[in-house]
């Protein structure tokens, strides 16, 4: 019975711990960035659109090879028909063909090589997007997950507040009793210990809220076991370097946006002379082989097959004279195409460029904020300090430790918001300069 229970017992604790290791399952930024990449729909659709383009990249250059068929055709023809004396009989005759041919285009005006260059060019062009795709359901993620830190830090900040009112209501209430302090002073902080404990509650739901938000950005089941993996004091904000010219110059060299509308109007480019080329006339070279058998003809099927061989070949010129002009139109249309790109590159630039003035402008007040922030809270909690020891001594009223205290929790508050909202302007930039990383 001792072992059998030993023996439980120990079965007992593995399964607990099989369970809590379970229930602890932790992620940390970068496997939420991973998540995010394979699960998200848009990321797999442009994968698609990349795979596509490679497709026909690939067809374009197989056309360049020369075409090859061949064709067998078997027929049984019955029935009435004359022979040699004029007297129709009846009979079947069997008839047999075979057939191979080939053909090979020496010049279309060049309009298949250039082909091959537009559907190569579309296609490094849907690699830009797929790239562009995961850069912005990281940058998606990476704010998010900053978001929710930011809400971690309230919630823990909102306990704070809630502790220290909690104590403050505590020992007035002794005193209160006691009839040591008004009954002012001693609802002063009990109603500043329920505006603490509304301002916690609020704080729980906007952090739950945004790990909903995360875990709808990695498209995956919510789950309230999941923790996440705070982030190191060396990956926190620290002044940025790069200045504003440098983070535009690096986007436009760097940024997968802009590499791939220069690849449509290149591919663009190539897609006119496509169609120039479909003007020329078209040399081909040609070949075949011939040969057939039939029943009603003297001769076994070997002899036939050997005796009526035949080969061809050739050179084929097509000139087009007349087709309701549509290959000049295409020419026209292709343009029109090659216009339109100059003017969606041109739109990516400027809108890059308006972008980056802004992002920069946005990170340069954040991190002014941050810092102003971090003085007024190192001067409002000198205040409290000194308020507080002051109102234990009952030298000051609840009111004016009230008005410290608010001071302080708002500020230390405040300060949260401006550390995460400066980091997460930095790496808006770093995004731009297809960068986005804590390393």
């Amino acid at each position: 019975m001792r072992y059998f229970l030993f023996y439980i017992t120990t079965a007992l604790v593995l399964l607990a711990g099989t369970a809590q290791a379970q229930t602890d399952t932790v992620y940390n930024l970068q496997k939420c960035l991973d998540i995010a990449v394979q699960t998200n729909l848009d990321v797999k659709r442009s994968e698609l659109e990349m795979e596509r383009q490679h497709i026909y990249w690939k067809q374009a250059r197989l056309d360049l090879l020369p075409t090859i068929n061949g064709s067998v055709d078997h027929s049984l023809n019955s029935g009435r028909s004359q022979n040699a004396d004029l007297t129709y009989v009846n009979r079947q005759i069997t008839n047999a063909s075979y057939s191979l041919n080939g053909n090979l285009t020496l010049f279309n005006g060049l309009a298949m090589f250039n082909n091959m260059r537009q559907t190569a060019l579309a296609y490094q062009a849907g690699q830009m997007d797929f790239q562009q795709a995961k850069n912005d359901i990281s940058l998606n993620v990476i704010t998010t997950y900053l978001l929710m830190m930011n809400n971690e830090d309230q919630v823990t900040q909102a306990e704070t507040q809630v502790q220290v009112s909690k104590q403050q209501a505590d020992r007035l209430d002794i005193l209160n009793k006691d009839g040591n302090v008004t009954p002012t002073e001693y609802y002063n902080l009990k109603g500043q210990l329920a505006a603490d404990q509304l301002s916690l509650i609020t704080a729980k739901n906007n952090l739950i809220s945004s790990r909903l938000d995360l875990f709808q950005l990695m498209n995956i089941p919510y789950k309230k076991t999941i923790r996440f993996e705070r982030l190191s004091a060396d990956q926190m904000p620290a002044q940025y370097k790069d200045t504003e010219d440098e983070v535009y110059n690096t986007a436009l060299n760097d940024l997968a946006q802009v590499k791939a509308a220069e690849l449509r109007v290149k591919g663009a480019e190539k897609s006119v002379k496509v169609a120039q080329g479909n003007i020329f006339p078209v040399l081909s070279l040609y070949s075949g082989v011939f040969t057939q058998y039939s029943s009603g003809s003297d001769g076994s099927y070997s002899t036939q097959f050997r005796n009526n061989y035949n080969t061809s070949f050739g050179l084929n010129l097509s000139i087009p004279f007349l087709n309701g002009f549509r290959k000049r139109n295409q020419v026209a249309l292709a343009k029109i195409n090659l216009r339109e790109a100059q003017y969606v590159d041109q739109t990516t630039k400027v809108q890059l460029k308006q972008n980056v003035e802004q992002a920069y402008t946005n990170m340069a007040n954040a991190f002014e904020r941050y810092r102003i922030q971090t003085d007024q809270v190192t001067a409002y909690a000198e205040a409290f300090r000194t308020t507080e020891v002051k109102f234990n001594a009952g030298a000051v009223t609840s009111v004016e430790f009230v008005i410290a205290k608010g001071n302080l929790d708002r500020s230390r508050t405040n300060l949260i918001v401006a550390r995460y909202d400066y980091f997460i302007r930095t790496k808006i930039l770093d995004y731009y300069q297809n960068r986005l990383s804590f390393n």
